[in-house]
Parts: structure tokens; sequence; C-alpha cells
């Protein structure tokens, strides 16, 4: 039962982290959002968006902590460590945190949230589910012939670091 307590306190503690980023980041003119990554209960960084303050459309808070968490750890892979963060990830998020192998997901406000305050992410998701040629972004192939010669020589590259 105390263990159960302290695991409670420290993932509120925790989330607690990501969404003082957020307030800060307000404050500090940056976007509404945080992101705290945990490894064996220790913080391992914290981040918040900074789309507008660096003029990087993937500045998300998810994305910098895992970047930063990436480059302290020294490795690609966050398998056994946890984020949290202050939303619900948008769908790049997403595909960072199941890219970077982080275990587990802890969220506070929704993406319904999110869209209440200008941040709708909707239509990505809508994009995703449709025929290429039937996105709104024009989505043409060319010369695979060509790049396909990369993809070969990966797949014949004995000493290749796989991810």
């Amino acid at each position: 039962m105390l263990k159960k307590i302290k695991m409670k306190e420290n993932i509120e503690k925790f989330m607690k982290s990501a969404i003082d980023m957020s307030i800060e980041s307000v404050n500090n003119n940056g976007g509404p959002f945080g992101a705290v990554i945990v490894k064996d209960g220790k913080i391992i960084s914290k981040a918040s968006n900074s789309v507008t303050l660096h003029n990087d459309p993937t500045a998300h808070a998810e994305v910098n902590a895992i970047r930063m968490a990436s480059k302290k750890l020294n490795t690609f892979d966050l398998s056994a460590c946890e984020i949290y963060t202050s939303c619900e990830p948008c769908p790049m998020c997403l595909g960072a945190i199941y890219w970077a192998r982080i275990d587990k997901i802890f969220y506070a406000n929704t993406k319904n949230d999110a869209k209440k305050v200008g941040f709708d992410d909707s239509f990505i998701y809508q994009e995703i589910g449709k025929n290429i040629d039937k996105r709104k972004i024009p989505t043409i192939q060319i010369m695979r012939d060509k790049a396909i010669v990369a993809f070969n020589n990966w797949t014949e590259k004995e000493n290749k670091i796989e991810y």
C-alpha cells in the first residue's frame, strides 16, 4: 500500500513538473505545453514548447524533451523511460515517442482541450487516414529508382546500427 502511495506521489510530482513547464512557457512567450522524461524515478529532461521562440515547427515540448534526454543518455533508445506531458501528444509527438521507444505516456489536458484554445490537430489525423492522392497537400512520388539504392545499401550493410 505504501509503495502505491509513493508511486502515485511520484507520478503527480512529475506531472506537476510538466505542467509547471507549460505555465512557465506561456509566461516566457512560448506555447502552453511542457514535457518531462523520467528514467528510474529521476527526471532526465524537462522542456517546453519553443515553436515560436525558435521558429521551429517541430519544437514541441515532447520532441524537445526527447532530444534532450537522448543527448543526456547518449542513446536514441529511451526504453525504460516515461514521458509526462501537459497535453495529449499531437500526431508528430506521438510518432516521436514511439520512435524513441518510451515505455509509458502520462498526459494532463486532452487534444479536445487543446483544440478549444486554438491547437487543433484533428485535420492531421484525418489526413493520415486518407490515400496519398486525396490529401490536402499534393504528394508526388518521383525518382524511386534512384532513391531505392540507399535502402538496398542499408539492407546489405553488415555493421549497421538498427533502430
